[in-house]
């Protein structure tokens, strides 16, 4: 009937999912994972290959993660730290039959895992029934029906269908907190390689263990207490007959402890006070305190801080003006477009552009533009970097080809126009966007030394205070970023020879700072994160002596009297703080 309704055919009413590693993965108000066809909709009646894809499970995993906050059936914008006091913005759109639906999904997913979406003639189907006279006039009753749906859990029932049939979801809670209960060797050599950079415990026990059975609301609270810092196991040997065997367990309860990889202990017997004294032991001695965490420092002791991203779209019709004939390159106006969407009323609205043609524009473009031209496609590409999806994409491009040009062309200018340095700088700040490009960009020395090379020539700029606090804001990622992985026991990410280079930086440009608070405050937050915490038996400890940073910090309090952060940085970080134990 579509051609008589609508004015033209219309082969079916689209629902897609991706096929990946054995798993269904599908948009239904959640983002879940079933086995492929176990859901009330059964078999596809179509499957089209889309490519094959290099990336491991767990970085897909992480990308799926920082979609969380688009695809729900109340969508959550991630939050947005601008520069200065960090706050955040929230705005929430339900789950559109239109709009965003499962099909953007696929798109988005698969643009992230192959370089391009699914086929046009679906993910543009709803706009062309949309943009039919009576599309328009179905609307409300084919919304009204989505509703209903929307309040029986999800929004075709896949995600009911997949708690049914006991699928785990991709919006599953992590299970940090929590006792994992094992039954098999590969499961244990799972959680045991997760504890290798902290610990775990074995619980050891069996169905007709009356003592152990008494023990076990204990561990469950020992394993909220631990929390992520380490990986409580339980197992029982009347079902896991190998891992007993492995351990040579004779008699239950048994306990096995593990600290970084290794065995560290084991005991047998019910007792609850050794238990307890056990487990907060092992977990003292895989996070030793650090002198740092005695500071009067409340600024640099937050979890979870969020980094400092550069969201304000220019006017776009002014910046295209600007680029003349770039701006009807396809793939410039297919980013454009991508950008425009994410200013409307939702950016759940805007969908991945041709990722892969912008980024060969990209790397083509400083042999073949002028500076003036260089910098409204950079501005651009900030704004699109904004977007976690987008960023996810490029985060996982080959050798990081496309940042990587950019950033070495404009450190390579002799004289580097104002604006094109003030836009690198917030672009590389907006990769943080993604939670896939901190670690990148702390081990891949193709991103980090052409950004460290940005960081100490622009803390130089003394003319344009924009540039110092963009810089300071790119530091500040890049340090809260280390400092996350020796909060969580990795240890550094970042080389000590980038920190001292860095450090030496920030610190000349602390001393040299007379005219902006905000630059200022950038800088004592950035040197402040790249501290904390740091191995005092470091090079970076003994540059820091050796250069008198604390007097260099202190000595802003004459000029800048009201600065809080003078203090936690200098008088405790770099007084306190660097005195060895």
């Amino acid at each position: 009937m579509s051609m008589g309704l609508l004015g033209f055919q219309l082969d079916a009413i689209y629902h897609t999912s991706i096929l990946l590693n054995g798993l269904e993965y599908v948009y239904d108000g959640g983002i879940v994972a079933i086995r492929p066809g176990s859901s009330h909709l059964g078999r596809p009646l179509q499957q089209i290959p889309l490519g094959k894809t290099e990336l491991p499970v767990d970085v897909i995993e992480e990308y799926l993660d920082s979609l969380r906050g688009i695809y729900t059936v109340e969508v959550s914008v991630p939050g947005i730290a601008m520069r200065g006091p960090m706050f955040d913005t929230n705005r929430h759109k339900a789950y559109d039959l239109w709009r965003h639906n499962c099909n953007n999904f696929s798109n988005d997913f698969a643009t992230f895992l192959v370089g391009k979406g699914i086929p046009g003639h679906i993910i543009n189907m709803p706009q062309a029934v949309l943009d039919s006279p009576l599309g328009n006039m179905l609307l409300p009753a084919l919304n009204q029906g989505v509703n209903a749906n929307r309040r029986n859990g999800g929004i075709l029932g896949i995600e009911a269908d997949a708690q049914r049939n006991g699928t785990q979801s991709v919006q599953a809670p992590h299970l940090e907190g929590r006792v994992r209960n094992v039954t098999s060797a590969q499961e244990l050599d799972a959680l045991l390689a997760q504890a290798n950079v902290s610990c775990a415990a074995i619980f050891f026990t069996s169905a007709s263990c009356a003592p152990c059975k008494t023990l076990y609301a204990l561990y469950d609270e020992l394993a909220s207490e631990v929390g992520d810092r380490g990986v409580l196991i339980k197992v029982d040997i009347s079902e896991a007959y190998a891992i007993a065997a492995r351990y040579s367990i004779r008699s239950t309860p048994t306990f096995v402890t593990f600290l970084k990889g290794k065995e560290e202990t084991r005991w047998s017997g019910a007792d609850p006070s050794t238990l307890r004294g056990n487990i907060q032991l092992l977990v003292h001695m895989s996070w030793p305190s650090h002198p740092h965490q005695s500071l009067n420092v409340p600024t640099f002791a937050r979890a979870n801080v969020k980094p400092v991203l550069f969201a304000k779209v220019p006017p776009l019709p002014k910046l295209l003006a600007k680029m003349g004939k770039v701006a009807e390159d396809p793939a410039v106006k297919g980013v454009a477009n991508f950008v425009q969407g994410r200013e409307k009323e939702d950016p759940a609205d805007a969908h991945l552009p041709d990722v892969a043609s912008f980024t060969r524009f990209l790397r083509n473009a400083p042999g073949v533009l002028p500076q003036e031209v260089m910098f409204t496609v950079v501005d651009l590409f900030r704004c699109a970097l904004v977007d976690p999806r987008f960023s996810g994409c490029l985060a996982e491009e080959v050798d990081h080809q496309t940042v990587a040009c950019l950033l070495q062309y404009v450190n390579g200018l002799s004289s580097c126009p104002y604006a094109l340095r003030l836009v690198t700088l917030q672009m590389a700040c907006n990769l943080f966007s993604s939670p896939l490009y901190p670690d990148q960009i702390l081990e891949s020395a193709t991103l980090r030394t052409p950004i460290t090379n940005l960081l100490s020539s622009s803390f130089l700029d003394d003319d344009h205070s924009n540039i110092r606090v963009a810089a300071a804001s790119l530091l500040f990622n890049v340090s809260v970023a280390n400092s996350a992985r020796r909060n969580d026991g990795r240890g550094d990410g970042l080389p000590e020879g980038d920190q001292i280079e860095l450090a030496a930086s920030t610190l000349e440009a602390i001393l040299q700072e007379e005219k902006s608070s905000e630059a200022l405050e950038g800088m004592l937050l950035a040197l402040g994160y790249l501290v904390y915490r740091l191995p005092l038996d470091g090079e970076l400890a003994d540059l820091l002596r050796t250069m008198v940073a604390e007097d260099t910090v202190l000595g802003k309090q004459k000029r800048f009297k009201d600065m809080r952060l003078i203090t936690e940085v200098g008088s405790e970080l770099l007084g306190k703080g660097l005195r060895k134990p």
